[in-house]
């Protein structure tokens, strides 16, 4: 009998659009040279997906028992944090960032600490040989007997060993790098990272095994392949910071079982990464004292409260058409404030260059940092500096008023804590709430009156 043909198709390196003939041009993602031919999987390699490998059926709400899910801690506060309080069973966790950030250094050591635990831990590499990541867990000075090392790149091989080893816990370093037999494409495309994607996330489930993998990042800072990919994890995890600064931000962009706004901060050493358990005193540290344009707002990632100083440079344009920059602050913000200030303050702003940026490589966003932003501007355009124990906390509206904020006294006793003496909120944030000792706290209405408080003449 002659063998069914099997038909072929073009999918999009970029976004996983399918198309039947070639193109130059991706009509999805409008990239270029993206498309790569890929023939059609056999019937009989699908398989439906099931989480729990029994056939399933509705079932009303009300009669499903309600659980709280049982998590493993690591001895990483930080980590436990981020993942909203430790490692879910069962669990999907895909971790990103650019390459030598800490990715793989991360996860071999919160390997080892599970271990601590008595659970069997796989680390799948596909990146280095077992020797190679011997010396790396000997540099980390990581070890333990539940700790299985495995170097492969085929998933069927990569299945099989874990049925064999029965572990707790699973890191496959990275995704990329792993392939399926059934899918003609190289591994790394869009097909590849599909498949063995569904395919890891049927062995989480159906054995109840948390599940890390390693993303490579594209040079816009995206996980690389599709989108898909983050979609179908339960949990996405960004690891940032810069190559050359040794501390890092682990942040949860996606998370089933957790907050997204939560922050972990690391910094590398030779052992490898180390809590950074004050980040505030990491962040101003190197503050310095009496520079006009720098203020410090207490912002709050998730529900820690975190001290982050905002630098300003305002200078007269060389060109007809004045400058903005941002780093770490949301660029419309920083033109909406500035236009605040000009329109409601009277500060000629049309023809100055403003560079701002915010200290550490924190990303701020929430509205409580508008007011340490337009202070900041403000001084350096005035060229005068605020009090070095003077911490800005507010929203800044269209019409100038300070609009109140959530969590305030969590801000403030962190401001306190630090050594602020006087802290600059929204008047409608004043309340029955407790004032730490020897702090001053000034309810300021409008921007024009936090500015003549803040920059007397």
């Amino acid at each position: 009998m002659a063998k069914a043909k099997r038909t072929t198709k073009f999918v999009c390196q970029s976004c996983g659009y399918e198309s039947a003939k070639w193109m130059g041009k991706c009509p999805n993602c409008n990239e270029w040279n993206q498309m790569v031919e890929a023939l059609e999987p056999s019937k009989k390699s699908r398989s439906a997906f099931n989480h729990t490998g029994e056939p399933s059926k509705a079932t009303p709400i009300t009669q499903i028992a309600s659980e709280e899910e049982a998590r493993v801690e690591t001895n990483m506060p930080e980590l436990n944090r981020v993942l909203g309080g430790g490692v879910v069973p069962g669990s999907m966790v895909l971790v990103g960032g650019d390459p030598g950030i800490g990715k793989s250094t991360l996860l071999l050591q919160v390997s080892a600490q599970l271990t601590l635990t008595n659970k069997k831990v796989l680390y799948i590499s596909g990146e280095e040989s077992i020797k190679q990541t011997k010396l790396r867990a000997e540099r980390l000075q990581v070890s333990g007997d539940n700790l299985y090392v495995y170097a492969e790149t085929n998933l069927e091989a990569v299945q099989e060993t874990i049925d064999f080893v029965k572990p707790d816990f699973v890191v496959i370093d990275s995704i990329q790098t792993v392939y399926h037999p059934d899918v003609t494409s190289a591994a790394g495309s869009v097909s590849q990272v599909r498949e063995c994607t569904a395919a890891l996330m049927r062995i989480a489930k159906m054995q109840n095994i948390a599940i890390f993998i390693v993303g490579h990042v594209t040079k816009e800072g995206a996980i690389a392949g599709p989108r898909l990919l983050e979609h179908m994890v339960d949990t996405v995890l960004y690891f940032e910071g810069e190559r050359h600064h040794a501390y890092r931000i682990l942040r949860a962009v996606k998370n089933r079982f957790g907050s997204t706004n939560e922050m972990g901060i690391f910094e590398m050493r030779d052992i490898g990464l180390v809590e950074v358990a004050n980040p505030s005193e990491v962040f101003l540290e190197e503050r310095l004292e009496g520079a006009s344009g720098s203020t410090v707002v207490a912002s709050m990632e998730g529900t820690r409260p975190v001290l982050v100083e905002i630098q300003a440079l305002v200078s007269p344009t060389m060109f007809g058409n004045a400058k903005r920059m941002a780093t770490g602050i949301d660029y419309n913000k920083v033109s909406l404030i500035m236009a605040v200030l000009e329109k409601r303050v009277g500060l000629m702003l049309q023809n100055q260059d403003a560079y701002l940026k915010a200290a550490g490589g924190v990303k701020l966003d929430e509205p409580a940092v508008d007011l340490a932003v337009a202070v900041s501007v403000a001084s350096s355009y005035r060229d005068k500096p605020t009090r070095s124990t003077d911490c800005f906390i507010g929203e800044l509206g269209l019409t100038g008023e300070i609009r109140r904020v959530a969590r305030i006294e969590q801000r403030v006793q962190e401001a306190a804590k630090l050594g602020f003496k006087r802290i600059f909120i929204p008047k409608n944030n004043e309340g029955t709430w407790k004032v730490p000792k020897d702090v001053q706290v000034v309810g300021v209405e409008t921007i024009g009156e936090a500015l003549k408080k803040a920059l007397p003449d």
